[in-house]
C-alpha cells in the first residue's frame, strides 16, 4: 500500500486508489502519515481532530475513527493502523510514503556530485503533485506541516538549480527562476541564483538590474537592505570576478593499457605508453596475459618490476596478471572492463597473421596501437596522413604523444603531378593546434611505400592509420613496408567510440572533414 501527502491525500493498493471517506477518517490518515512509525497519543489526536470543540465521547470519538480508518484500510486482511499503549501507530516501510523517498532523495542528493544530485532532486520534486496536504489547507492541524514542506520543497529546488548551475545550464535556468523569484520575493537565495544565471549567460546589466528589483522589495515589504551576500555578489558582478565563472570540469581519468601477450616483451611498448599516461589526470595499466598457469608468478613479477619504474616515473600504473586461453578476447574484456583509450601491444613481423592480435583488433572498443620495430629515439613523430578517417585516429595518437614527449609532429603528403598536400596538411594542423595547442609540420614525400620508408628514417616513431578494410586487404603496401623496414613504428585501429586522448577540453575525435 501506498501513501501520499505532497499533494492531495492518497492511498493506493496494487495500482487503485483507495477510496477513504470522511472528513474525519481523513484528517486522523494524515496526522498518523506525518508521524509515521511513530505513537501518536489518543490525547493528541482529540485534539489535532477537533481542536477547542471536543465531541462528548471523548477518546472514545478517536477509537471510532480509527475503527473505521483501520477498516477502510484492511485490505489483503492487514490494516497498517496498529494500537499502542496510550494511542496509535502507522507502520510504514520506507517505500510506501511519498514523504520519506522524497527526505531519502535529498540526503542522498547531499553526498552526491553535481549531476547525480540534480538528477536526485528532479526524482524528489516529481513527487510532488500540487501544494502539500492540499485538501487540509484550512485544517488548523496542518498548517505548521504544510508550511515545513513548502519550506522542503523550496530547498530542493533551490538545490536542484545549484547543481544545475555548476553543470553549465545558466541560460536555461533564467526563465525559470524569474517565475520563481515573482512567486517568493522574499527568498535572497533564490534571487541570487537569478543574478549568477544571468551573468554567466553574458547579460551582466540584466544581474544588476535583478539586484536593484531585490533591494527594491526588501526595503519596500520588510524595510531591510539585502543581506551580506546579496551584496558581495553584486560587487562580484561589478568587478567580473572570476569566482562567479562555471568551474571548469574535472578531467577523466585516461589510462593506456600495455598488454603482452606470451613471447612478447613489454619493454618497447611502455617507452611509447608512459608518456601518454604522464599527462594530468593519466593512468598506465599493465597486463601480461600467459597460456601456461606455471607462468604467472614469474609474469607478476616482471609486471611488477615495470610498474614500479613507471611509478618512479612518475606514472600512475597498475599491474594486472592471468592465464588465458584467449589472450586476444581477453585483452579486449579488460580494455571494456577498465574503460582504456588507447592499448598498444606489441607485434613481430607477423603482424596481421597473429590470431591473438586480429582477436584484439576485432573486438576492442578503444583505439589499438600495434607497437612494431624497436625503441624510439629522439626525434619527430610522423604521420602519414591522406585525410581518412582512420588517419585522424592516428594522428589523435600522434599528436598527444608528440606533445607529451615534446618533439616535433609532421604531417606527411605526396607530391603527385602538379599538386601537392601541402593545403591537406595545412588544415589537419590547424585542427590540431585547435584540439591540443601545438602545430604539425609539413612533409611532402615522394607517393609509394619507398617514399614513406626514406621518411620514416629520420623520425623516431611512424604512426599510422589502420584500414577499416583490414580484415579483407590487410596491411597494405605502404604499412608492410614500414613494418618491414624495423623502425619504430605505430599501426593504430581507429576505436568504436570516441577517444580520450584529446585535450581535456575537448574529449572529441577529430571528426571533421577536410578538402582536398
Amino acid at each position: 500500500m501506498e501513501f501520499r501527502l505532497l499533494g492531495p491525500l492518497e492511498v493506493w493498493h496494487e495500482g487503485r486508489e483507495v477510496q477513504v471517506r470522511g472528513n474525519k477518517q481523513r484528517a486522523l490518515l494524515a496526522v498518523l502519515l506525518l508521524h509515521a512509525n511513530q505513537v501518536v497519543s489518543s490525547d493528541r489526536l482529540l485534539e489535532e481532530l477537533w481542536g477547542d470543540e471536543p465531541p462528548e465521547a471523548g477518546t472514545a470519538a478517536v477509537r471510532v475513527r480509527v475503527s473505521q480508518l483501520r477498516k477502510a484500510l484492511s485490505l489483503g486482511g492487514s490494516s497498517p493502523i496498529a494500537t499502542r499503549p496510550g494511542g496509535y501507530v502507522v507502520e510504514l516501510g520506507g517505500a510506501q510514503l511519498d514523504l520519506h523517498r522524497f527526505e531519502q532523495l535529498l540526503t542522498e542528493a547531499a553526498d552526491s556530485d553535481s549531476k547525480s544530485a540534480a538528477q536526485k532532486l528532479r526524482q524528489a520534486l516529481a513527487l510532488w503533485r500540487g501544494p502539500a496536504l492540499a485538501d487540509f489547507v484550512y485544517e488548523p492541524f496542518a498548517q505548521a506541516a504544510i508550511a515545513r514542506l513548502e519550506e522542503l520543497r523550496t530547498l530542493a529546488i533551490e538545490r536542484r538549480i545549484e547543481a544545475d548551475l555548476e553543470l553549465g545550464q545558466h541560460a536555461e535556468l533564467v526563465p525559470e527562476l524569474e517565475e520563481l523569484v515573482a512567486q517568493h520575493p522574499l527568498q535572497e537565495r533564490l534571487r541570487a541564483q537569478l543574478m549568477v544565471a544571468l551573468y554567466r549567460s553574458g547579460r551582466q546589466a540584466d544581474a544588476l538590474a535583478a539586484y536593484d528589483a531585490t533591494r527594491n522589495v526588501l526595503v519596500k515589504e520588510l524595510g531591510l537592505e539585502p543581506g551580506p551576500a546579496l551584496q558581495a555578489l553584486q560587487r562580484a558582478i561589478l568587478r567580473h570576478d572570476t569566482s562567479l565563472d562555471l568551474p571548469p570540469p574535472e578531467a577523466s581519468v585516461r589510462s593506456v593499457l600495455v598488454v603482452g601477450f606470451a613471447g612478447r616483451a613489454l619493454g618497447p611498448a611502455l617507452t611509447v605508453a608512459g608518456p601518454l599516461a604522464r599527462e594530468p589526470r593519466g593512468e598506465l595499466i599493465v597486463a601480461r596475459l600467459v597460456e601456461d598457469r606455471t607462468a604467472l608468478a614469474g609474469a607478476a613479477s616482471e609486471v611488477g618490476d615495470h610498474c614500479a619504474s613507471e611509478q618512479a616515473d612518475g606514472v600512475v600504473a597498475r599491474a594486472a596478471v592471468f592465464s588465458s586461453d584467449s589472450p586476444g578476447a581477453d585483452a579486449a574484456r579488460l580494455a571494456t572492463e577498465q574503460d582504456v583509450d588507447l592499448v598498444i601491444v606489441s607485434a613481430g613481423p607477423e603482424l596481421l597473421d597473429d590470431p591473438d592480435l586480429r582477436e584484439l583488433l576485432t573486438r576492442a572498443p578503444c583505439d589499438v596501437a600495434v607497437h612494431v620495430g624497436g625503441v624510439p629515439r629522439p626525434g619527430p613523430v610522423l604521420v602519414p596522413f591522406a585525410g581518412s578517417e582512420h588517419d585522424w585516429g592516428a594522428i589523435e595518437v600522434a599528436a598527444w604523444l608528440a606533445r607529451a614527449v615534446q618533439a616535433p609532429l609532421r604531417l606527411a603528403g605526396p607530391v603527385v603531378a602538379h599538386a601537392d598536400a601541402s593545403r591537406l596538411l595545412a588544415n589537419a594542423s590547424l585542427a590540431v593546434q585547435r584540439a591540443l595547442g601545438i602545430a604539425a609540420e609539413p612533409l611532402l614525400i615522394e607517393p609509394g611505400p619507398d617514399g614513406l620508408v626514406a621518411a620514416a628514417r629520420s623520425a623516431a616513431i611512424t604512426v599510422i592509420g589502420l584500414s577499416d578494410r583490414w580484415r579483407h586487404e590487410g596491411l597494405g603496401q605502404a604499412r608492410a613496408a614500414l613494418a618491414r623496414a624495423a623502425r619504430p613504428l605505430l599501426i593504430v585501429r581507429k576505436g568504436l567510440r570516441p577517444g580520450g586522448l584529446a585535450a581535456p577540453a575537448n574529449l572529441t575525435r577529430f571528426t571533421w572533414s577536410i578538402a582536398s
